[in-house]
């Protein structure tokens, strides 16, 4: 990754002061895709509160800021809901168009990853849809294959594309 680009953006764990700002990025990513409404994850529940909603055990939130720590970008992991004890899923990883492209989507998987390892997960699921053709391509890089249908209890009717990984 450019070296410039590391000084422009910083990874780093969510803080509760992000949430309003996560779900807006969630929200304005997910609409501009028109996946808008049930069976979407920009309809989840959980975007009231992402920092408490990743607080538990085997998870883990991170945001992506830019130097005024205006957050840019997001993406975690958390036990797959109605699954095996053993997957994981990246979840709600997003960033807004003038960040992608940049190599901050790589770091961030990797280190979703790397998380997960430390956690003791086997396997790593994402749900997509078919329309977000580079985070597809990102997936691929990173490891990811696709399997015919979805796994565990997510709720995301509205996806169409599903992929694990082993880790």
């Amino acid at each position: 990754m450019d070296q410039a680009i590391i000084e422009k953006y910083s990874l780093r764990p969510i803080e509760l002061k992000d949430n309003p700002y996560v779900k807006k990025l969630v929200v304005d990513v997910m609409t501009s895709f028109g996946c808008v409404g049930s069976g979407f994850s920009s309809s989840d529940p959980e975007l009231d509160d992402m920092y408490n909603a990743y607080d538990g055990s085997r998870s883990v939130f991170y945001v992506v800021v830019d130097a005024r720590d205006i957050v840019k970008g997001c993406g975690g992991i958390a036990p797959l809901i109605g699954s095996d004890s053993d997957i994981c899923e990246l979840r709600k990883m997003y960033f807004y168009p003038d960040i992608r492209g940049l190599g901050l989507g790589s770091r961030l998987m990797a280190i979703c990853l790397s998380e997960a390892k430390k956690y003791g997960f086997k396997k790593c699921y994402i749900e997509t849809i078919a329309d977000m053709d580079k985070a597809r391509i990102l997936y691929e890089k990173s490891g990811f294959t696709s399997i015919p249908e979805s796994l565990g209890a997510t709720g995301h009717t509205g996806c169409d594309n599903y992929m694990i990984k082993d880790l």
